[in-house]
């Protein structure tokens, strides 16, 4: 599948990363010299990606309703000079977009309505990142739960998540496979970064969550890894990543 462009913004500002701290905050030096405090929405360890001294992209966008005119979005890849997206709060839009766009119908069919944010689970306490309507077309009529989860981190051509223990990101599992068979289950992880080949669960981060991927994959949940690569002004979609159970495989 050719690159395809599913996001454009106004150029990001670029310069280099001094520090990270309390989790959501950082501090750049842009390349006027000027330092600012930009708010880092991804408060996990950021493994692989956390690089102090290394080149960073930051979005200004100044507001009465926002506490930091600075949002820090993208960070170098130090091996190849590519960028990685790192604002946490990216992947639901980009997935949308992308979904919106027909580009994952080959997995999902055609879509007829994409609502974010919908209240599902046995304690009905969760929130599914996205639920599709199928179109009338399409061959199975079941709404579609879309789970999505940001990956960053990785070991050579291996995209890894999660970095860290998640006990919400294993409770998502647990939901997910609740919703079989009366609906289809699947799994996003929205591979940020374009210098991996490969998906697989964070084992040596997280066992249990490797544990429950794998009995998510036996019960009929679905993984879609989406790989997207990031530029100054914009996203694109690279494709669908190939999915092997374990990290050691």
């Amino acid at each position: 599948m050719p690159s395809i462009e599913v996001l454009r913004f106004e150029p990001l500002l670029e310069g280099v990363l001094q520090r990270r701290w309390k989790r959501f905050l950082s501090e750049v030096e842009l390349a006027s010299g000027e330092l600012v405090t930009a708010h880092c929405a991804n408060t996990g360890p950021m493994t692989g990606v956390l690089h102090p001294g290394g080149r960073v992209r930051v979005r200004h966008d100044p507001s009465p309703k926002r506490k930091l005119a600075y949002t820090w979005e993208q960070a170098e890849m130090p091996a190849d000079g590519g960028w990685v997206g790192v604002n946490t709060a990216l992947p639901n839009r980009l997935l949308r977009a992308t979904i919106e766009a027909g580009l994952l119908e080959p997995w999902l069919g055609p879509v007829a309505s994409v609502r974010a944010e919908v209240t599902y689970g046995r304690e009905r306490r969760s929130r599914i990142d996205l639920l599709l309507q199928p179109a009338p077309e399409a061959n199975d009529q079941r709404p579609i739960y879309v789970e999505i989860k940001n990956t960053t981190w990785s070991a050579e051509d291996l995209a890894l998540f999660p970095d860290t223990v998640t006990e919400r990101g294993q409770k998502h599992l647990e939901e997910l496979m609740h919703v079989l068979p009366e609906a289809r289950a699947v799994l996003i992880p929205c591979v940020s970064r374009s210098d991996v080949k490969r998906f697989a669960p964070g084992d040596s981060a997280d066992p249990r969550y490797g544990e429950l991927f794998r009995q998510a994959i036996d019960a009929g949940v679905e993984v879609l890894p989406c790989q997207f690569s990031f530029a100054v002004d914009a996203v694109r979609f690279e494709g669908v990543l190939p999915v092997q159970r374990t990290e050691s495989d």
